[in-house]
């Protein structure tokens, strides 16, 4: 992949507030260190041959619900995104599977299915890192969390973008040499 068709799929986003101005990170954390956590995971989930994007669901109060990477080769399951996954695990965590006062944080903008398990989770926020100019149904291809749905919430990229995408664009390159 060229830096021009780099810079298309993964442009760098915008924020989005329906009720004001965006909240500050969890308490004991910034955007930055939670991405980074996702970053981990994303990575993890690449070393495994799955597309590098990793998510965490974090309450206000800074605790960490859920951690997860993309599993769909794995587990033989289309629906195993990252996102996803995380919204699982969070949802068995508060023994709830309305996420109220909760943050997803995921390294690549969220796709049409995960962006509508956000809005059924009713999610405050989601943080994002790279835009995702093909598949991105909160910026890119849709503003599907932007639209009246009956649960709106604020979003933010862009956090660690340029890592986030240098992630993607190395697993590709490493899946095209043979790696994966």
């Amino acid at each position: 992949m060229s830096a021009d068709s780099d810079a298309e799929r993964w442009p760098l986003p915008r924020a989005f507030s329906p009720v004001g101005p965006l909240p500050q990170a969890p308490v004991g954390h910034t955007w930055e260190s939670l991405m980074d956590a996702a970053l981990e995971a994303a990575r993890q989930g690449a070393r495994l041959g799955e597309i590098p994007v990793g998510a965490l669901v974090a309450e206000q109060g800074g605790r960490i619900l859920a951690c997860s990477h993309n599993a769909s080769v794995s587990l033989h399951d289309p629906t195993a995104h990252a996102e996803i996954l995380a919204l699982r695990a969070a949802g068995k965590t508060l023994d709830n599977y309305r996420l109220a006062g909760c943050v997803l944080v995921v390294t690549l903008e969220p796709c049409p299915m995960c962006a509508a398990a956000l809005v059924h989770a009713r999610l405050d926020g989601l943080v994002f890192g790279a835009a995702d100019a093909r598949a991105g149904a909160v910026i890119s291809r849709a503003e599907y969390l932007d639209t009246p749905t009956g649960h709106r919430l604020w979003h933010l990229g862009g956090v660690r973008a340029e890592i986030c995408a240098a992630v993607l664009r190395d697993f590709f390159a490493g899946r095209r040499a043979g790696k994966y």
